[in-house]
């Protein structure tokens, strides 16, 4: 298959992703709207009620306390329900760049709720000044991270790519509070695969390095971290040739143990 064709289905395939990812949104939103909408009826149907029933009983002040306790508890409930919303709705969303953007989660993840939300050459500079149309607008259930090859591409340090992803969970538990987030380890690279085509990252010690950083972050703050560097590398410590035909990009051999290990953390 040449190359023009292959840019071609890639660009077929990017289309139809991202009208598959505004049905999501739209629907997650109107069902969360339409919730909304039938607890705040229920509330002030309660509340219409609720004041019939205390100016009946005016002059009957246990009645009328009665009453007001059951209005307040009314409120309560549905406050619950409201809250529990967004923790009940199941959807996955992967974000990231080209590797996240490359990943058929469609093929891989047959039939369940996935939002694919990677884009290529993205660093975490780019995602954090677009977390709203990146994250919030699916109202994500868990949150797949993988992102910071382009950031050391770009010559970006570990501390800073270290600190960027830190912020980047900061703002979804921000906004998303009931959302589940899983940090991927950085993938390996392999210079020996093609040097000219690959990212300019020397070597896989700053990714070795910003991983351990990330581990030890999300055990004291309580978050999964998924090893999937160990998963993907060679012996000699480069991404495994089974796994990648650029030495940066799964191909279909690598999404395949991705998808295996990733699927173990869905409901």
């Amino acid at each position: 298959m040449g190359k023009t064709t292959k840019r071609k289905l890639k660009k077929k395939k990017y289309t139809t992703r991202l009208e598959k990812n505004k049905k999501i949104y739209y629907k997650n939103n109107s069902v969360i709207d339409s919730h909304k909408n039938n607890n705040y009826k229920l509330v002030l149907i309660a509340l219409v009620i609720s004041l019939f029933v205390n100016a009946f009983f005016l002059v009957r002040v246990n009645n009328l306390s009665s009453s007001i306790d059951d209005l307040n508890n009314t409120l309560e409930d549905n406050k619950e329900d409201i809250e529990k919303l967004d923790k009940n709705y199941i959807n996955y969303l992967f974000l990231g760049d080209s590797i996240t953007d490359f990943y058929d989660l469609d093929k891989y993840y047959e039939g369940l709720p996935v939002v694919n939300s990677g884009i290529s050459g993205n660093t975490t500079e780019d995602i954090l000044n677009d977390m709203k149309n990146r994250v919030y607008n699916y109202n994500p259930s868990k949150v797949f991270l993988l992102i910071g090859i382009n950031d050391l591409g770009k010559g970006a340090s570990n501390e800073e790519v270290f600190s960027n992803i830190k912020n980047i969970i900061t703002n979804i538990k921000k906004n998303k509070p009931a959302v589940k987030i899983y940090i991927e380890s950085i993938y390996p690279i392999n210079k020996n695969i093609d040097e000219d085509k690959i990212i300019k990252v020397k070597d896989n010690s700053s990714i070795i390095k910003i991983n351990d950083l990330l581990k030890e972050y999300c055990k004291e703050e309580h978050y999964t971290y998924i090893n999937m560097y160990d998963i993907l590398v060679d012996e000699d410590g480069n991404f495994n040739e089974k796994y990648t035909d650029d030495g940066l990009h799964p191909n279909e051999n690598g999404y395949e143990i991705i998808t295996k290990e990733l699927k173990k953390y869905l409901d």
